[in-house]
């Protein structure tokens, strides 16, 4: 694992590819060329880069519907991850998940989806299979507030926690479900605070500052690596745009004032981490700017192998779905 200068700079650059990437994908739904919804990640970029910069290759993450985040900071090919999509065979998913459904169990990307809740029970089986292999990886499930309030997630959380299994549960706490504030669906002061109930540590964490995401990640990791089970994280971020791209034309009434976005904005991830590696005399100015504009040119190019690349053909519609041969009854 990256450590000093290399991790800072490996978590800036991922923050960059988060922001360039999904600023092109709200860019191509407004034009039309990506039609159907899109969940973009701006503002929340250090949460996932923080937790996934404290994990190893060969560690697993569950993600959600705001999928293009989780993947991009384990090290996902944006390429790939921009082809699925636009709907391309090259993609993640041969074109046929979208932008919800990135996954590559190659680097232990295990899929996101649109139903919310449904990584966390995922995330508990393949920390039980990292137990039964003799192994001692660990997952990280991300999903959101709303989520939290989901059968599933507490379902997950109480099993992991009995069978002291090596799951980070990481709530991505950006403030609405949708257009709902949390604080109209949950009954205590922080989501963090449930943890007592499963008798599991529960963390409230900045989640704009990658390295105070990447530090309280890391003690968890240790702990469910020593086989001390699970632990609830709460990273406090707040997303700039709407629920998905495109919703903004059918609500009818504000849920947030532009001033309480632009408070969340002068705390951009990005800038904060900027700011502190010149600050800390671990980066300059130059080489900043130098990693924005290899990070433009990467989703440039990326939106250009997207754009060149074939749409699956009909006869593959089935393939990957069902077995082949369909075994015999």
């Amino acid at each position: 694992m990256p450590e000093g200068k290399e991790l800072y700079m490996l978590q800036l650059r991922r923050m960059m590819l988060i922001r360039r990437f999904d600023e092109t994908v709200k860019d191509l739904v407004q034009s039309a060329e990506l039609v159907g919804m899109a969940h973009v990640y701006l503002g929340e970029e250090a949460v996932a880069v923080g937790a996934c910069t404290a994990l190893r290759d060969d560690d697993y993450i569950t993600g959600t519907h705001r999928s293009h985040g989780h993947p991009i900071s384990k090290g996902g090919d944006v390429r790939r991850a921009m082809a699925e999509i636009l709907g391309k065979a090259t993609g993640y998913c041969k074109g046929k998940g979208g932008s919800m459904h990135l996954a590559d169990f190659d680097i232990g990307i295990l899929g996101e989806s649109g139903i919310l809740a449904s990584g966390l029970p995922v995330a508990c089986g393949a920390a039980l299979g990292s137990r039964m292999q003799g192994n001692d990886r660990v997952v990280v499930s991300f999903f959101g507030d709303g989520a939290s309030n989901e059968g599933a997630c507490h379902e997950a959380m109480n099993l992991a926690s009995v069978w002291k299994l090596p799951v980070i549960f990481l709530c991505e706490n950006n403030q609405y479900a949708v257009t709902t504030s949390f604080r109209d669906t949950v009954a205590v002061e922080n989501i963090s605070d449930r943890a007592v109930a499963y008798n599991m540590p529960g963390v409230l964490v900045d989640g704009q500052d990658v390295l105070a995401v990447y530090e309280a990640t890391v003690q968890a990791v240790q702990r469910a690596r020593a086989g001390e089970g699970p632990t609830l994280l709460e990273a406090r971020t707040y997303r700039y745009e709407d629920h998905s791209e495109g919703l903004n034309r059918i609500i009818r009434e504000p849920y947030r004032t532009e001033e309480e976005v632009e408070r969340w904005r002068e705390r951009d991830p990005i800038k904060l981490h900027s700011a502190w590696l010149k600050e800390q005399e671990v980066a300059t100015e130059e080489e900043i700017e130098a990693v924005w504009a290899d990070v433009t040119q990467a989703i440039d190019e990326a939106l250009e192998f997207a754009r060149e690349s074939p749409y699956p053909e009909a006869k593959d519609l089935f393939a990957d779905l069902y077995a082949d041969p369909l075994p015999a009854r």
